[in-house]
């Protein structure tokens, strides 16, 4: 079996995140404590109580989803599992280069709540939103942008799946762009709650200091190759890691494309970490994918039955 395994993007947060996991699980439990530790903020009781607000933070919401993913991960690898390839959505390749011994989680940890005070800044200081384009390709949804760029900034950021493009830029500018798109035969346009423009030209001074953390962290080659974001290549040597992860906060996510790559190859899919979003995508992009995904118990129990693994022992308890 090729296993593939992929890491969820910001928005996929949600209050409770990893509590019954952990509670269950000592080893998905320390995750969360070494979060804590770490970066010096009461992430877990954020993760497991909110409030909501809180927790969407991107501040906050970052490395929450690392901690998650970071947590099931450990269960799925102490199971035996090893992964031929890693993908994460966005904040997710994060995850992923934490799961194939690129960066250690602390490093992660770290680089991720400074990626989102760096992101929430940008948003302040060039306002701007996100919308999701229904029905159109990504050739038809660049088309859309470069009509509404009288309007201002207008990008396709996240080519996420056949038939929907996330685009980025300023708030007028993706307000034209909705409308032309409805116009051309898209099924629906979108609106996100974002703080920013996010994988667009506004997040131009974040970007560019999120390259200095990224320098001072160490990087190693990793264990299996990461399909990287920016180009739905995998890379697997540090230097080519470090750099695809500083054009990430500019450049779109090809999503569609990294996952066309690995059903090429012929593989298996399993999504760790806070929800099933990325199972949702793969779908759309191909039904016939094998994937399964894990955030809580009763997923992992199933996940390990469905790879004809054992149930793993609970060792914790309710509470």
């Amino acid at each position: 079996m090729k296993l593939a395994f992929l890491f969820p993007g910001q928005g996929a947060q949600k209050v409770g995140m990893g509590r019954a996991l952990a509670q269950k699980h000592p080893e998905a439990c320390a995750s969360f404590q070494a979060a804590d530790r770490v970066l010096g903020v009461p992430l877990t009781r954020i993760c497991w109580e909110g409030p909501p607000e809180e927790l969407t933070r991107s501040v906050n919401a970052q490395p929450a989803l690392l901690t998650h993913s970071v947590a099931v991960w450990r269960l799925m690898d102490a199971a035996g599992f090893r992964p031929q390839w890693v993908a994460g959505h966005s904040l997710g390749e994060y995850s992923a280069c934490v799961a194939a011994g690129a960066i250690g989680f602390e490093d992660a940890l770290r680089l991720v709540r400074r990626r989102g005070e760096l992101m929430s800044r940008a948003g302040l200081e060039r306002p701007g939103t996100m919308a999701a384009i229904l029905g159109l390709e990504g050739a038809d949804v660049e088309a859309v942008c470069a009509e509404a760029a009288a309007a201002g900034v207008v990008v396709a950021a996240n080519y996420n799946a056949p038939g929907q493009v996330v685009i980025s830029g300023e708030i007028p500018a993706v307000e034209r762009a909705c409308e032309i798109a409805e116009m051309r035969g898209a099924r629906r346009a979108i609106r996100l709650e974002v703080s920013g423009a996010f994988h667009s030209p506004l997040m131009g001074s974040a970007a560019g200091e999120l390259e200095a953390a990224l320098d001072a962290v160490p990087f190693r080659d990793a264990r299996c190759p990461i399909l990287a974001n920016v180009t739905a290549e995998p890379v697997q040597k540090a230097d080519e890691i470090r750099q695809t992860l500083k054009r990430q906060l500019l450049g779109s996510v090809r999503w569609e494309s990294s996952m066309r790559r690995l059903l090429g190859e012929g593989a298996t899919f399993v999504e760790l970490g806070t929800g099933a979003v990325l199972r949702g995508l793969l779908r759309t992009t191909d039904r016939q994918a094998m994937s399964w995904n894990v955030e809580d118990p009763e997923s992992l129990q199933a996940t390990l039955a469905g790879l004809g693994a054992p149930a793993m022992p609970v060792t914790g308890e309710e509470g």
